[in-house]
């Protein structure tokens, strides 16, 4: 059974940080990308970033140059850096991995708040 774990999420103040782990089920290798998304209130949920198999990585212009996706392979885990944040990137934020013939699986989501 796949299973996502994630954590990180909370509040912080304008212009500040956060980092937000997902570990996933069995080896990080199956899944092809894995992305993090989120949802504010009243809005569809958008993709943020993703990492492939590869290793290569894409991110939403809005959080392009702000925000990194990355990896540890030993740990099954793929990591969302959140720098100099802003009130619009409040959100629940989901981690999301993807295996062959469409199969795509969520994490519980976790809030991210950015105010003062």
């Amino acid at each position: 059974q796949v299973q996502l774990v994630e954590s990180g999420g909370g509040l912080v103040q304008p212009g500040g940080s956060l980092k937000l782990s997902c570990t996933v089920s069995g080896s990080i290798f199956s899944y092809n990308p894995i992305g993090w998304y989120r949802q504010a209130p009243g809005k569809e949920r958008e993709l943020v970033a993703s990492i492939f198999r590869a290793g290569y990585t894409n991110y939403a212009d809005s959080v392009k140059g702000r925000f990194t996706i990355s990896r540890d392979t030993a740990k099954n885990t793929v990591y969302l850096q959140m720098n100099s944040l802003k009130p619009e990137d409040t959100a629940v934020y989901y981690c999301s991995a993807n295996l062959p013939y469409g199969r795509q699986y969520w994490s519980q989501g976790t809030q991210v708040t950015v105010s003062s």
